[in-house]
Parts: C-alpha cells; sequence; structure tokens
C-alpha cells in the first residue's frame, strides 16, 4: 500500500513550512497551503482554525541508515523517548524500530526502519547538518483517530485493506502492509512514546491509488 498523498490541517503554515526545510524537504508553500515532498509521498498541510490535537506521521527509511537517520533528526529536531529510551522496537510481527521526534504544530513524526525491505544506501552528508530529507523514501504511517475502531477496520476490508500483524483491537488498529500503514485509533488513545497529545479530530485526506472514495468518519477520506 504506497501512500501517495497526505491532506492535513494545520495551525501554522509557516511552522510547518520551516519545520520541514530544516529537515531538507522539499517545500512549496502559498497563502493556503504548504506541499513537502517526503519521498515519494506528498503532505499538504491547510490551516484549521480551532483545530485540536496532533497529527502522527511516520516516515519509512532505508533498512540500515537507523543510526545516521536519528543523527541528522536529533540536528535540527527533538528526539522524542520515554523514561530514558528514545529508540524503540515495533510491535509483535513488524520487524522494525523506531526513533520519534517533534514535528511543526506539536506533530509526532517517525522514523521507521522495516528491516522486511531491502537495504538502502546510506545518503551522502551534503553540508552540516545533514540534510534528513535524503534517507526518507516515503510516508509509511498516518495517524487516524476514528470513533468505532473496528469498524473502520471491517470497512477497510471491504475495500482490500487487512490488519497488519494480527488481530485489531478495540481503540489500536495498523491497517496496510510494509509499504504504507493507517494506524486507525480511538480518539482518547494518546500517541506513543510520549503519551502527552491526543490525535487531532480533524479532516485527513489520504490518497492511496484506491479508485474510489472511502469515508471513515466525519471528515476522514481515502480514495
Amino acid at each position: 500500500m504506497h501512500i501517495r498523498q497526505v491532506q492535513l490541517a494545520t495551525r501554522s503554515l509557516d511552522d510547518t513550512a520551516r519545520c520541514y526545510e530544516r529537515l531538507g524537504c522539499a517545500v512549496l508553500a502559498d497563502d493556503d497551503s504548504v506541499r513537502v515532498t517526503v519521498g515519494s509521498s506528498q503532505l499538504v498541510f491547510r490551516v484549521l482554525d480551532g483545530m485540536t490535537g496532533a497529527h502522527h506521521l511516520a516516515f519509512t527509511i532505508p533498512t540500515g541508515t537507523f543510526a545516521d537517520a536519528k543523527r541528522r533528526a536529533a540536528e535540527v529536531a527533538t528526539v522524542l523517548g520515554a523514561q530514558g529510551v528514545d529508540e524503540f522496537e515495533g510491535p509483535a510481527g513488524w520487524d522494525s524500530r523506531s526513533v520519534y521526534f517533534e514535528g511543526p504544530d506539536r506533530q509526532l513524526l517517525e522514523l521507521i526502519e522495516r528491516r522486511e525491505l531491502p537495504d538502502g544506501d546510506a545518503a551522502p552528508a551534503g553540508g552540516h547538518p545533514a540534510p534528513l530529507a535524503p534517507l526518507l523514501v516515503s510516508v509509511s504511517e498516518v495517524g487516524i483517530a476514528v470513533p468505532d475502531v473496528p469498524g473502520a477496520v471491517e470497512t477497510l476490508s471491504q475495500h482490500g485493506l487487512d490488519p497488519y500483524a494480527g488481530p485489531p483491537g478495540p481503540d489500536f488498529a495498523p491497517v496496510g502492509d510494509v509499504d504504507g500503514l493507517l494506524i486507525l485509533v480511538s480518539p482518547g488513545r494518546r500517541w506513543f512514546p510520549t503519551l502527552d497529545r491526543a490525535p487531532s479530530s480533524a479532516p485527513v485526506v489520504v490518497d492511496l491509488g484506491l479508485g474510489t472514495t472511502v469515508e471513515l468518519a466525519e471528515g476522514v477520506l481515502l480514495r
């Protein structure tokens, strides 16, 4: 499942643009939106007054580049952890490891190395600080709050998208595959690992190339 584009809300276009520019991503900003290229994926942010909560996004990095990617992220952003730990093995069946860092507008951003994917070549440093963007393969995960997680899983299964690495839970369910996941959570579940921010209820549109439009919840559309 390839996440081609994600449309998201933000409180500040300027803060969003500056953060992704520091990561070395190509950013196109105008009065109404900020468009960010993340490997083979694109993020589109638009301002939403009164937005609550925080987005969670994960970016795939090539296998074998974890330490380098973490270092590059730490040069321009705050690495996040819990109880003195800032590197995390994935859940059972994922064969992955992750590091999390602070994004703009309290976005909880994640770099994930999926060992099932082929090894990648280290990107050249390209100056100091070395930009993170050359190591970003694509958007790997999009966190989405839905009022009925099992119901959303059932809806997605009707369109050929299945739970990943085990049965879904009542308030947490990854759906997709190693190339891309929708992380479905209940509105009250807080984002790991900081547990200090709830998922946003703002509209989200995810382009997966489905060829049809699927509404998971109010304002949550898949295409």
